[in-house]
């Protein structure tokens, strides 16, 4: 089975915090965020083995494709011969511009 390395940018990290931060803040509880941003975690690990998901979003980038999560987070990313790079971590409806990374 080929395997993918899953990368994910700068701006996708900073998603990331940003969500953890959310999510605590709503929560009163940074359990409940430290365990929502593993779970995202754990799904984008999945991408190693399974890259070729999601809805294809050419028109806003070639190659990129856009998956959701449990209802609230739209991962963007692309994928090449051995890597998948996520692109953002999109939380609650934030829209991917074309413009960005």
């Amino acid at each position: 089975m080929e395997r993918y390395q899953v990368r994910l940018t700068e701006e996708a990290e900073l998603d990331l915090a940003r969500i953890y931060g959310f999510v605590r803040k709503k929560s009163a509880s940074a359990a409940v965020a430290r365990n929502y941003v593993a779970r995202i975690k754990a799904f984008m690990d999945g991408f190693e083995t399974f890259p070729e998901r999601g809805s294809i979003r050419d028109h806003v980038r070639p190659g990129l494709r856009v998956v959701g999560f449990e209802r609230r987070v739209s991962v963007a990313f692309v994928f090449g011969p051995t890597e998948v790079v996520i692109l953002r971590i999109l939380y609650a409806g934030r829209q991917f511009e074309s413009g960005e990374n």
